[in-house]
């Protein structure tokens, strides 16, 4: 319970550019290439595509979104090692919020999503550097409706990778526009549940209290 509450006390804290409160999550995107060319569409006629389909591995895919911000990104890699989290991470402090005192981050409690995946991909100085930046709120098990990237990844998946992509460069091609189009038009996310109401409607997960 402690884990949900300070995400949820997390989400009801007010705006600051200088501790900005992110959230990150991942998923794995199968690459999947033509066998034949693709029919293209025609008057009373959409694009057609044949049945067997090339294997082709596949992707990771890192989002990250600033609720109350409106801006979300994601990014494609190749694998979803401790080394490819630490060195998102880097790119989240130096190049998307290079003046923030402190980058609170919300995920899941994968065991690559940990300070010590810094140490493994830089050298000590450079993993303290960021490590005094970067404040970790991991979900509690079977929690993970409560990171608001878990949405995002959701509406990404529907709206760009729910069809076949045959390269790693064409995945990120796309989930780059359909940010860059997202941020344009979206605007931040107005998280309404509270540690309140889950000491309410989630009192069947807290512990019971013994009395004498």
């Amino acid at each position: 319970m402690a884990c949900m509450e300070d995400v949820l006390d997390l989400y009801c804290e007010p705006y600051d550019p200088t501790r900005p409160v992110v959230c990150m999550d991942e998923t794995s995107k199968q690459l999947v290439g033509e066998t034949r060319v693709p029919v293209p569409p025609a008057p009373d006629r959409p694009a057609r595509y044949d049945y067997e389909y090339e294997r082709r591995g596949t992707a990771n895919v890192f989002l990250f979104t600033e609720p109350l911000g409106g801006w979300r990104q994601a990014n494609v890699t190749e694998r979803r090692t401790r080394v490819d989290w630490a060195y998102q991470m880097r790119h989240l402090l130096d190049e998307e919020y290079p003046e923030a005192d402190l980058v609170r981050v919300v995920l899941d409690n994968l065991n690559t999503h940990s300070i010590a995946s810094l140490y493994e991909a830089f050298e000590p100085a450079e993993a303290r550097r960021l490590a005094r930046r970067l404040e970790l709120h991991p979900t509690p098990k079977h929690g993970s409706w409560l990171n608001v990237a878990e949405l995002e990844l959701g509406v990404l998946g529907r709206q760009c990778l729910d069809r076949r992509m045959g390269e790693a460069a064409f995945v990120q091609q796309e989930s780059a526009a359909w940010a860059l189009d997202r941020n344009r038009h979206q605007t931040g996310v107005d998280w309404r549940f509270t540690t309140a109401d889950a000491r309410i409607k989630l009192k069947h997960l807290y512990p019971q209290i013994q009395m004498g």
